[in-house]
Protein backbone atom coordinates (compact mmCIF):
# COMPACT_ATOMS: atom_id res chain seq x y z
CA UNK A 1 0.00 0.00 0.00
CA UNK A 2 1.04 3.32 -0.95
CA UNK A 3 0.70 5.66 1.98
CA UNK A 4 1.69 9.22 2.22
CA UNK A 5 1.39 11.82 4.85
CA UNK A 6 1.54 15.35 4.79
CA UNK A 7 0.65 18.16 6.87
CA UNK A 8 -1.32 20.46 4.77
CA UNK A 9 -2.47 24.41 5.85
CA UNK A 10 -1.58 26.96 8.50
CA UNK A 11 -2.89 24.50 11.00
CA UNK A 12 -0.96 21.36 9.61
CA UNK A 13 -3.73 19.33 8.95
CA UNK A 14 -2.38 15.04 8.56
CA UNK A 15 -3.41 14.88 5.17
CA UNK A 16 -3.12 11.05 3.62
CA UNK A 17 -2.45 10.16 0.37
CA UNK A 18 -3.33 6.15 -0.08
CA UNK A 19 -3.17 4.49 -3.08
CA UNK A 20 -3.10 0.54 -4.18
CA UNK A 21 -0.60 -0.24 -6.03
CA UNK A 22 -1.48 -2.24 -8.51
CA UNK A 23 -4.72 -0.87 -9.46
CA UNK A 24 -3.28 2.30 -8.78
CA UNK A 25 -7.08 3.59 -7.13
CA UNK A 26 -6.33 6.00 -4.31
CA UNK A 27 -8.16 7.71 -1.29
CA UNK A 28 -7.27 11.00 0.19
CA UNK A 29 -8.16 11.77 3.46
CA UNK A 30 -8.24 14.87 4.78
CA UNK A 31 -7.02 17.90 2.13
CA UNK A 32 -7.67 20.55 3.97
CA UNK A 33 -5.24 22.78 1.36
CA UNK A 34 -1.35 22.73 -0.43
CA UNK A 35 -4.07 20.79 -3.50
CA UNK A 36 -0.78 21.11 -5.56
CA UNK A 37 1.28 19.26 -3.59
CA UNK A 38 -1.30 15.92 -3.30
CA UNK A 39 -1.72 16.72 -7.27
CA UNK A 40 1.86 16.31 -6.95
CA UNK A 41 1.65 12.87 -4.84
CA UNK A 42 -0.89 11.33 -6.98
CA UNK A 43 0.94 12.09 -10.30
CA UNK A 44 4.17 10.76 -8.83
CA UNK A 45 2.57 7.16 -8.03
CA UNK A 46 0.32 7.22 -11.01
CA UNK A 47 -2.55 7.32 -8.80
CA UNK A 48 -6.37 8.09 -9.67
CA UNK A 49 -8.17 9.35 -7.18
CA UNK A 50 -11.80 7.95 -6.76
CA UNK A 51 -12.89 9.02 -3.20
CA UNK A 52 -11.53 12.46 -1.17
CA UNK A 53 -12.63 11.31 2.67
CA UNK A 54 -13.52 13.94 4.96
CA UNK A 55 -13.10 12.97 8.55
CA UNK A 56 -14.60 16.34 9.96
CA UNK A 57 -15.79 19.70 8.79
CA UNK A 58 -13.25 21.91 9.97
CA UNK A 59 -11.48 24.16 7.65
CA UNK A 60 -8.03 22.85 8.53
CA UNK A 61 -10.01 19.48 7.19
CA UNK A 62 -11.80 20.73 4.85
CA UNK A 63 -10.61 23.33 2.89
CA UNK A 64 -9.32 22.07 -0.29
CA UNK A 65 -12.01 19.44 -0.76
CA UNK A 66 -14.00 21.23 -3.54
CA UNK A 67 -10.83 22.72 -5.28
CA UNK A 68 -9.37 18.72 -5.55
CA UNK A 69 -12.79 17.11 -6.37
CA UNK A 70 -12.76 19.86 -9.34
CA UNK A 71 -8.99 18.54 -10.69
CA UNK A 72 -9.77 14.97 -10.21
CA UNK A 73 -13.37 14.53 -10.47
CA UNK A 74 -13.39 11.96 -7.25
CA UNK A 75 -16.25 11.83 -5.17
CA UNK A 76 -16.69 13.30 -1.49
CA UNK A 77 -17.23 11.18 1.67
CA UNK A 78 -18.68 12.80 4.60
CA UNK A 79 -20.68 12.40 7.75
CA UNK A 80 -23.81 14.19 7.28
CA UNK A 81 -24.31 15.57 10.82
CA UNK A 82 -21.17 17.80 9.87
CA UNK A 83 -23.38 19.57 7.19
CA UNK A 84 -24.19 22.08 9.80
CA UNK A 85 -20.16 22.91 9.91
CA UNK A 86 -19.22 23.29 6.22
CA UNK A 87 -22.31 25.31 5.43
CA UNK A 88 -20.52 27.65 8.03
CA UNK A 89 -16.93 27.64 5.98
CA UNK A 90 -17.39 31.75 6.10
CA UNK A 91 -17.48 31.99 10.04
CA UNK A 92 -14.70 29.73 10.17
CA UNK A 93 -12.81 31.45 7.92
CA UNK A 94 -13.42 34.44 9.82
CA UNK A 95 -11.83 33.16 12.83
CA UNK A 96 -8.30 32.37 11.23
CA UNK A 97 -8.59 35.38 9.22
CA UNK A 98 -8.59 33.26 5.58
CA UNK A 99 -10.46 33.52 2.48
CA UNK A 100 -13.44 31.48 2.91
CA UNK A 101 -13.29 28.14 0.59
CA UNK A 102 -15.71 26.49 -1.55
CA UNK A 103 -17.69 24.02 0.26
CA UNK A 104 -17.82 20.76 -1.18
CA UNK A 105 -20.85 19.49 0.01
CA UNK A 106 -21.37 15.79 0.26
CA UNK A 107 -21.60 13.32 -2.88
CA UNK A 108 -21.93 9.79 -0.58
CA UNK A 109 -23.06 10.34 3.09
CA UNK A 110 -20.83 8.28 5.36
CA UNK A 111 -22.56 6.20 7.69
CA UNK A 112 -20.97 3.60 10.81
CA UNK A 113 -20.07 0.24 9.15
CA UNK A 114 -19.30 1.61 5.71
CA UNK A 115 -16.22 0.15 3.80
CA UNK A 116 -14.27 2.24 1.54
CA UNK A 117 -11.87 0.79 -1.07
CA UNK A 118 -9.08 2.01 -2.84
CA UNK A 119 -8.58 -0.83 -5.24
CA UNK A 120 -7.88 -3.87 -2.83
CA UNK A 121 -7.14 -1.69 -0.10
CA UNK A 122 -10.06 -1.72 2.41
CA UNK A 123 -11.19 0.79 5.37
CA UNK A 124 -13.65 0.55 7.71
CA UNK A 125 -15.70 3.44 8.98
CA UNK A 126 -16.50 4.57 12.17
CA UNK A 127 -18.68 7.40 13.28
CA UNK A 128 -16.76 8.51 16.27
CA UNK A 129 -18.21 11.99 17.41
CA UNK A 130 -17.53 14.39 19.96
CA UNK A 131 -14.90 16.55 18.51
CA UNK A 132 -17.91 17.02 15.73
CA UNK A 133 -20.97 15.75 15.67
CA UNK A 134 -20.07 13.76 12.36
CA UNK A 135 -16.86 13.53 13.13
CA UNK A 136 -15.25 10.11 11.25
CA UNK A 137 -12.48 7.31 11.90
CA UNK A 138 -10.98 5.09 9.58
CA UNK A 139 -9.34 1.94 10.00
CA UNK A 140 -7.59 -0.51 7.64
CA UNK A 141 -7.36 -3.63 9.20
CA UNK A 142 -4.70 -5.05 6.82
CA UNK A 143 -2.30 -2.55 7.64
CA UNK A 144 -2.88 -2.06 11.33
CA UNK A 145 -3.55 1.94 10.59
CA UNK A 146 -6.23 4.28 12.35
CA UNK A 147 -6.68 7.44 10.61
CA UNK A 148 -8.45 8.70 13.54
CA UNK A 149 -8.96 12.92 12.23
CA UNK A 150 -9.30 14.92 15.36
CA UNK A 151 -10.61 12.52 17.77
CA UNK A 152 -7.71 10.95 19.21
CA UNK A 153 -4.38 12.31 19.16
CA UNK A 154 -0.97 11.13 20.81
CA UNK A 155 -1.14 12.24 24.12
CA UNK A 156 -4.49 14.23 23.51
CA UNK A 157 -7.97 14.14 22.26
CA UNK A 158 -9.94 16.47 20.33
CA UNK A 159 -10.94 19.63 21.21
CA UNK A 160 -14.89 19.49 22.37
CA UNK A 161 -15.53 23.38 22.91
CA UNK A 162 -16.45 24.47 19.65
CA UNK A 163 -19.52 24.60 18.28
CA UNK A 164 -21.01 20.82 17.93
CA UNK A 165 -18.41 19.41 20.40
CA UNK A 166 -19.31 17.32 23.12
CA UNK A 167 -16.60 15.69 25.80
CA UNK A 168 -18.70 12.51 26.50
CA UNK A 169 -19.54 11.68 22.95
CA UNK A 170 -15.87 11.92 21.87
CA UNK A 171 -14.78 9.73 25.45
CA UNK A 172 -17.30 7.19 24.61
CA UNK A 173 -16.07 7.11 20.68
CA UNK A 174 -12.61 6.49 22.21
CA UNK A 175 -13.82 4.06 24.87
CA UNK A 176 -15.93 2.08 22.49
CA UNK A 177 -14.79 2.35 19.75
CA UNK A 178 -11.02 2.93 19.29
CA UNK A 179 -9.37 1.32 22.24
CA UNK A 180 -11.40 -2.20 21.14
CA UNK A 181 -9.03 -2.30 18.65
CA UNK A 182 -5.92 -3.74 18.45
CA UNK A 183 -3.41 -2.33 20.80
CA UNK A 184 -0.76 -3.15 17.87
CA UNK A 185 -2.74 -0.37 15.92
CA UNK A 186 -0.73 2.70 14.86
CA UNK A 187 -2.93 5.77 15.37
CA UNK A 188 -2.75 8.88 12.79
CA UNK A 189 -4.01 11.71 14.26
CA UNK A 190 -5.32 14.60 12.62
CA UNK A 191 -2.49 16.75 14.03
CA UNK A 192 0.85 15.60 15.11
CA UNK A 193 2.45 12.87 15.27
CA UNK A 194 1.63 9.24 15.45
CA UNK A 195 0.96 6.85 18.17
CA UNK A 196 -0.20 3.18 19.28
CA UNK A 197 -3.57 2.31 20.59
CA UNK A 198 -1.58 0.53 23.35
CA UNK A 199 0.48 3.62 24.35
CA UNK A 200 -2.76 5.95 24.58
CA UNK A 201 -4.85 3.32 26.52
CA UNK A 202 -1.86 2.95 28.93
CA UNK A 203 -0.80 6.56 28.91
CA UNK A 204 -3.69 9.28 27.52
CA UNK A 205 -4.52 11.68 30.71
CA UNK A 206 -7.71 12.25 28.92
CA UNK A 207 -9.24 9.18 28.33
CA UNK A 208 -7.54 6.39 29.15
CA UNK A 209 -8.17 2.25 28.41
Amino acid sequence: MIHEIIPVGMLGCNCSVIGDETSRDAMVIDPGDNIEQILDILRRHNLTLKTIVVTHAHIDHIGGAARLRAATGASVYMHQDDAMLSDQLDMQAAWLGVETPENPGIDTAAREGDTLWAGSIEAAVLHTPGHTPGSISLYIAAENKLIAGDTLFRGSIGRTDLPGGDSAEIVKSIQTKLYALPESTIVIPGHGATTTIAIEKRSNPFVRG
